[in-house]
This record gives structure tokens, sequence and C-alpha cells, in this order.
């Protein structure tokens, strides 16, 4: 039963071309769902089934993130804004996944999150905020300023010494896109609220 759901983009240029290769059995990747940019919604794959779109990764105690998710691709070359039509779409069909498998807003998360270093997307235009406002996702408040790395695991970031600046550059590009330079008390501040209020399982 799924219990978390990834976002991605296909870094394609046409959704068409997109939803071809994911229908490609040759291809080896799948998802449950593809929004191209004027907001139609395919779906592809059905909820209960097994796709291949998360790949290697964690995400806390999951390491098999195909098995335990709902894929939702978004037609976008990671170069653009994602568009009105397909962003409203997305929280849509957002809303109804959730609800029909009680899923925590915490467990939304977008492919970098559970692929540090390995994946990009959906990348810093992708507007998390907005759904945290929807209940569709979370977003931080400022708390007393911890251990970065201690409280990145408590959230579900899984790492090893090597991917120190990746996941960095993954929690910027989600909660403070366009920040720059060495970790500092803002991202020990807002990964310390995370932490508190949505820690892992």
């Amino acid at each position: 039963m799924p219990d978390l759901v990834v976002i991605h983009y296909t870094a394609m240029q046409t959704a068409e071309a997109a939803r071809d290769r994911l229908c490609d059995p040759e291809a080896e990747v799948s998802a449950h769902y593809l929004i191209c940019e004027r907001g139609r919604c395919w779906q592809l794959v059905d909820e209960d089934q097994r796709a291949w779109h998360a790949g290697a990764g964690r995400w806390g105690g999951v390491t098999d993130v195909n098995s335990r998710s709902i894929g939702i691709e978004l037609a976008n070359t990671g170069a653009q804004p994602f568009p009105e039509p397909q962003f409203a779409t997305l929280e849509t069909l957002l809303a109804d996944i959730v609800n029909r498998w009680q899923i925590a807003p915490e467990r939304v998360i977008g492919h970098a999150d559970m692929a540090l270093g390995r994946k990009i997307d959906p990348g810093p235009r992708f507007d998390w905020r907005r759904l945290a406002r929807r209940g569709l996702s979370v977003w931080p408040q400022v708390a007393v300023p911890g251990d970065f790395h201690a409280d990145a695991a408590k959230v579900g970031y899984a790492f090893d010494d090597s991917q120190h600046a990746a996941l960095l550059q993954s929690f910027r590009d989600r909660f403070r896109p366009g920040a720059t330079g060495a970790r500092d008390d803002t991202d020990r501040a807002l990964i310390a609220d995370l932490a508190q209020r949505f820690p892992a399982r």
C-alpha cells in the first residue's frame, strides 16, 4: 500500500514524448501519472501497482521507494516555471491521492529528496509552499538552530559524508530556493523545525 508520493519533472521537450517513453517497456521507467503543461493528466499505472519512477534511493526507513509510493511526473524541462493549469491539476490530483490512501503531508516529497546527488527534480522552480498551504506538503517555520545533519536524518534524508553538499542543495532547492553559500543558521533553524514536527518513519 502506498504511503509516499514522489513528484518529478520529465526533463523532456514535450509531454507526449515523455508519455511515450513512460509507456515503452524497453525504457524501464514508468510513473502512475503524467501532467502536461496545459493541465491534462494521464494515468499510466494503477495506483495499487508498482511503477518504476523513483529508482535507487531512500526516504526515512523506506529503502524500496517504488514499492511504497505513487509517482507523479510533470512535463517540464527543468528550465522553466510550472504553468498554472499544470499546478492546479497537480493540486486536485494530490488531494485525491492523499485522501484516498491517507498519506500524511510530510510523505509528499520530491525525487531529489530521496535520491541525493542523483536527481534534482522537481527543482527550485517548484512551489512547495503553495502545496503546503493546502495541506498537501510541509513548509518549515523557524526553530532554534540545531545539528543540520542529525536533523536532516530525522526528517528522512539518507546520506553519507560524501553527500553533504548534495543534501544542502536539495534542501535549499525545496525550502530556500536561490540560497547560496555555506550552510548557515537559517538552514539549521528550518530543518530543526521539520525534524521536531515531522520526523520520518
